[in-house]
């Protein structure tokens, strides 16, 4: 094996740099994920339909990333997806702030956006979001507009032709 080795150098070398680049990109990954979920304060929301939500989905204000899912489970009393988020540190959301699950387009996924109210009070690590809107089933959407479009549109149907008199 070793004679092959030393035959082969460049392969063996180019595996090992592969392999390294790998193991490098495993970490950084690793890293980024663990330290994305552990930053921010607690923030808690019910969802009545929490689809396309996973722990690590964005949290977004005006469009801007603030946060991420950290943990969803499931309320055994209400049957609502209790979902935490992991809000930055250095944005504080008024408590009347409203969150909804959106869309970013038909074949793109799903995040929290938070809309935050007037209201001088702030949330406090661990407080819940009562104001929130679920995910929108798009499919269903899109089915009941093809299938409501036909028939707004549609002219009534002829009355048959009367039968020739003899």
């Amino acid at each position: 094996m070793i004679s092959t080795l030393r035959e082969n150098v460049v392969e063996a070398l180019i595996g090992a740099l592969v392999i390294a680049v790998a193991v490098w990109f495993v970490v950084f990954a690793y890293g980024r994920t663990s330290a994305d979920s552990r930053a921010g304060y607690p923030v808690l929301a019910r969802f009545p339909n929490a689809t396309g939500i996973t722990p690590g989905t964005d949290i977004r204000v005006s469009g801007i990333k603030v946060g991420v899912v950290s943990q969803q489970k499931l309320d055994p009393k209400t049957y609502q997806a209790v979902v935490t988020m992991r809000v930055d540190d250095t944005l504080k959301l008024p408590i009347d702030t409203s969150a909804a699950i959106t869309s970013e387009g038909i074949l793109g996924g799903s995040y929290i956006s938070l809309v935050p109210g007037g209201e001088p009070d702030m949330l406090r690590p661990g407080d819940e979001i009562t104001d929130t809107q679920g995910a929108t089933d798009l499919m269903g959407l899109i089915g009941s507009v093809i299938n409501n479009s036909g028939s707004k549109n549609a002219a009534p149907a002829a009355a048959p032709a009367a039968a020739p008199q003899p």
